[in-house]
């Protein structure tokens, strides 16, 4: 098979290196790829927002197979545009995508088939926004209404910070994505993520994880796209995986069905946990980044047949194989994210880590010039390990993050902490 993967990022090696190990991977290409993804993959300079363009690729090398990574080309249809061609494709339709692109979307969804989420209000007004918090007071949660690149979610502990987050997605500092808002009450517990393969009718369960969102060790500091994970998530034990499912993500497919716009690909739920009782933080229609890593570590060439199956409907007739383990990832980003940051800074120390099974750097944001690897984004590097617990996982990945030789990143010191 000739396999096309449209990304750049972490998840997107991850992706890579896991359909690399399957057999049925004759010709595999990433666009746009990055410099990790380069030295198992081609990588093809393609606008992967344009789904004519990609369509023109696809069949112009042969591809049989389309796997879509990101959110920002589904929420822009590119899936529905590369379907139309004829193509085989592993992604939800536009409108099928609202359910990351747009809160307000989700939230009605949530109302209509009865899955327990946070209570909410929908603004595209700031004064009667900020009225809103005031009457509610704080902690509180604002969102942007749109896609944000992960960043585009406050909780705010005061109503100060509430306020000011107000201000900055109404003043553009999400762009488009803040020109409306979702605000929230505030929900206690454990977070968790959850993930399912949807081939609009069977819903496979894949995995679960946990992801620490804070720049700093202590779940200290801003918000970021994600500076470390793990899974399994020990939170997510088999009663609540069983209610999740139940009471939340088959009432939203039905809901969706209903709609007529049956949901395919991979929901990954965020999930707040507290005594037992899951609750919808919010749904991505793609791979969590660097959750992805842990679960392509754990699951290995299998995951290129379960792609294909979802999106030949064909989710009923598969099994899932899993390695009995624990997986970690350690985000290295650039000082200074998720706020400014210098670029092009030299990567050294990569050539003599271990490459496995068991050990792997998978780059996120990395070019090579004139043969050094360099910086070219915020969070940089992920550096993913196995082990038969989680502290193994977490001890070998450490012993990998303290060869890399790049005084410009910085890590966090405690991923893992909440299950160690």
């Amino acid at each position: 098979m000739n396999i096309l993967i449209l990304g750049s990022g972490g998840r997107e090696h991850a992706l890579a290196w896991a359909i690399k190990q399957n057999p049925k991977c004759d010709r595999l290409i990433v666009a746009p790829g990055n410099a990790g993804i380069a030295m198992i993959a081609e990588c093809a300079d393609i606008d992967i927002l344009d789904g004519g363009a990609v369509a023109v690729f696809a069949e112009e090398n042969a591809v049989d197979f389309v796997i879509i990574g990101p959110e920002a080309p589904l929420a822009a249809g590119v899936a529905d545009r590369l379907q139309a061609a004829g193509l085989s494709v592993f992604g939800p339709s536009q409108a099928a995508a609202q359910l990351e692109a747009s809160k307000s979307f989700t939230k009605a969804i949530c109302d209509a088939a009865g899955a327990p989420t946070a209570a909410y209000a929908h603004f595209t007004d700031a004064a009667a926004a900020r009225s809103y918090i005031r009457a509610q007071g704080a902690p509180i949660v604002v969102k942007a209404d749109g896609l944000a690149a992960g960043k585009g979610v406050i909780v705010a502990m005061t109503e100060a910070e509430a306020l000011a987050a107000i201000d900055d997605m109404f003043d553009g500092s999400f762009g488009a994505a803040g020109a409306e808002v979702v605000i929230e009450e505030f929900m206690e517990g454990e977070e968790a993520s959850f993930f399912v393969l949807c081939d609009g009718k069977t819903i496979l369960p894949i995995g679960t994880a946990q992801d620490h969102k804070r720049a700093f060790d202590g779940d200290t500091g801003p918000n970021t796209g994600g500076m470390g994970a793990y899974s399994p998530a020990p939170v997510m034990s088999d009663e609540v995986t069983q209610k999740a499912l139940d009471e939340i993500i088959q009432p939203t497919m039905d809901e969706m069905a209903k709609r007529g716009i049956p949901f395919q690909g991979v929901l990954f739920c965020g999930l707040m946990i507290e005594n037992g009782q899951p609750r919808l933080v919010e749904y991505n229609v793609r791979f969590g980044d660097p959750e992805c890593q842990c679960l392509m570590m754990r699951l290995g060439g299998q995951v290129l047949d379960l792609l294909q199956a979802c999106a030949e409907e064909r989710l009923s007739e598969v099994q899932i194989n899993w390695a009995e383990d624990h997986a970690l990832s350690v985000v290295m980003a650039a000082k200074g994210y998720p706020g400014s940051y210098e670029k092009n800074t030299v990567i050294k120390g990569l050539k003599t880590q271990p490459q496995d099974s068991f050990h792997m750097i998978f780059h996120a944001g990395t070019s090579k010039d004139n043969g050094q690897i360099t910086a070219t984004g915020g969070r940089v590097l992920n550096i993913t390990a196995r082990g038969a617990t989680l502290a193994e996982a977490h001890q070998k990945a450490y012993a990998m993050a303290q060869q890399v030789d790049w005084p410009q990143g910085f890590y966090r010191n405690d991923i893992g902490w909440r299950a160690l």
